[in-house]
């Protein structure tokens, strides 16, 4: 049985999903010698181009309610269209679980995620609807804001969105179709000595180490952290690190890189302290094949930050 792959592209009303799965098709390297199948679950303002439709030989499916969207409607679609790839245009307003946990026509399979933001809105939906959009972001594989422009804060909006999804690769594009080039500028001088890690820049730093990890590769940090350990940590290890809430109170997580310590030290679990570490970038089984890990320098008790979670703007 051949595999099909499904790609889902969401994100709210009017946020640009039309206009990717457009681009998506027109592109000869996709849609070459296959035959494509866009399912359309909501209708925006722009519509399928029948031009673009049949160069790129794709059939459209429309629906208009959640209920139409189901098992047997795919394996419908499946038997009448036998397409060799699939476009779900997704309304995020039905929740991503609800794809995901239906059964789909053997041979599907999601290969990408795909969240379309319009830059020029991003701050409303995210006061008013935060939660829903954080839940569409974790689940990404790739996040686009489009219609950015030298005004959007794409650094700012880039750390939240890889702090709810590091996996994700994150881009921002302009009306025309062309990348939004930008500098993440830091908070802290990455070219210090020992670099000095704000309590309120914690997590501006930890989102950089991620992405940008030979920035770092043998510097020397200083910070405060908590101390964490559980059992999936090899013995010598612990995690300086701080709590982050991404959407709600009920998505607190915890944002540290594991820390190798040199020698037998008294340190006590869920206590604040400032450590100076080494930071390098390596193969850490079994936490990942590659990750950021601190290597501990110096250690000391400290007093616990003025605010409880993380900032990332």
């Amino acid at each position: 049985m051949a595999k099909i792959p499904v790609f889902v592209v969401h994100g709210f009303l009017e946020s640009g999903k039309t206009q990717f799965a457009m681009e998506t098709l027109s592109d000869e390297y996709f849609s070459d010698g296959e035959r494509n199948l866009v399912i359309a679950c909501e209708e925006g303002i722009e519509e399928y181009e029948d031009e673009v439709l049949q160069k790129s030989n794709t059939t459209l499916v429309m629906l208009e309610d959640k209920s139409e969207f189901n098992e047997m409607f795919l394996a419908e679609c499946q038997k009448k269209y036998k397409p060799t790839q699939v476009i779900v245009e997704y309304n995020c307003m039905w929740g991503l679980d609800y794809l995901r946990e239906m059964y789909m026509p053997k041979g599907w399979f999601v290969a990408q995620v795909i969240t379309t933001v319009d830059a020029t809105t991003f701050d409303v939906y995210l006061k008013n609807m935060k939660s829903i959009f954080m839940e569409m972001a974790k689940d990404s594989d790739l996040i686009i804001f489009n219609r950015s422009t030298e005004d959007t804060p794409a650094a700012t909006y880039k750390r939240n969105m890889r702090a709810v999804n590091p996996k994700a690769q994150v881009v921002f594009e302009k009306e025309d179709g062309s990348q939004l080039e930008f500098e993440e500028e830091l908070p802290f001088d990455i070219n210090a000595d020992v670099i000095e890690i704000s309590d309120v820049d914690y997590g501006i730093w930890y989102i950089d180490a991620m992405d940008h990890p030979e920035k770092y590769a043998g510097k020397t940090l200083q910070y405060k952290g908590m101390v964490y350990k559980n059992a999936r940590l090899p013995k010598g290890y612990f995690v300086p690190g701080r709590m982050a809430m991404t959407c709600c109170a009920d998505d607190v997580r915890l944002y540290g890189y594991p820390c190798k310590i040199p020698k037998v030290t008294n340190i006590q679990m869920q206590k604040w302290y400032r450590v100076r570490v080494r930071y390098s970038f390596e193969p850490t089984e079994p936490f990942a094949p590659e990750q950021p890990v601190l290597y501990l320098m110096h250690i000391e008790p400290a007093e616990a930050p003025e605010q409880d979670y993380v900032y990332l703007g």
